[in-house]
């Protein structure tokens, strides 16, 4: 019970060493251990602070990065449709290209055609005027055996003949 109720002694011996350590502590240890407390708070606050910059930043790159996704989208949907469009162009320039060829080739062919049609008709009815005068010729020359009946048949014609 002797500690419970300390005699005067204790307490002045108590307090003396109190105070001793007290006054050791607050000259030598106290101003560092609040200085490295302060320090510690400093650190803690520019760590904070550098956190709060750090998310600020990942914030201002996060939408950055968001913009420029967005103009990259929109930049490959021009590159597409820009594509598309060429492709288009490029298959009516073909096609076009084509169907002037194909007429071109049609209107030569039948220019051909018609070439050597008025070729063949003209060969034919050379063909048959020669086998006509032929013809002609021999009947002629069987029915009229003698020269002036020759020169009235031929004036006979010639009067028939219209010259225009």
């Amino acid at each position: 019970m002797g500690l419970l109720t300390p005699d005067f002694g204790l307490f002045f011996w108590t307090l003396l060493a109190f105070l001793l350590v007290l006054f050791i502590l607050g000259k030598f240890a106290w101003k560092p251990i609040l200085k490295m407390l302060d320090e510690r708070e400093s650190t803690i606050a520019d760590s904070i602070a550098t956190a709060q910059k750090a998310r600020d930043e990942m914030a201002a790159l996060k939408s950055e990065n968001e913009t420029l996704l967005q103009q990259a989208r929109e930049e490959r949907t021009k590159m597409l449709r820009e594509a598309k469009d060429a492709s288009d162009k490029m298959i009516a320039d073909a096609q076009s290209k084509a169907k002037s060829e194909y007429e071109r080739i049609v209107s030569d062919a039948q220019v051909a055609i018609a070439q050597q049609k008025n070729a063949a008709l003209t060969d034919v009815k050379n063909k048959v005027g020669t086998l006509v005068i032929e013809v002609a010729e021999k009947v002629l020359r069987k029915q009229l055996a003698d020269k002036a009946e020759q020169e009235n048949f031929i004036a006979g014609l010639v009067s028939d003949v219209k010259l225009n």
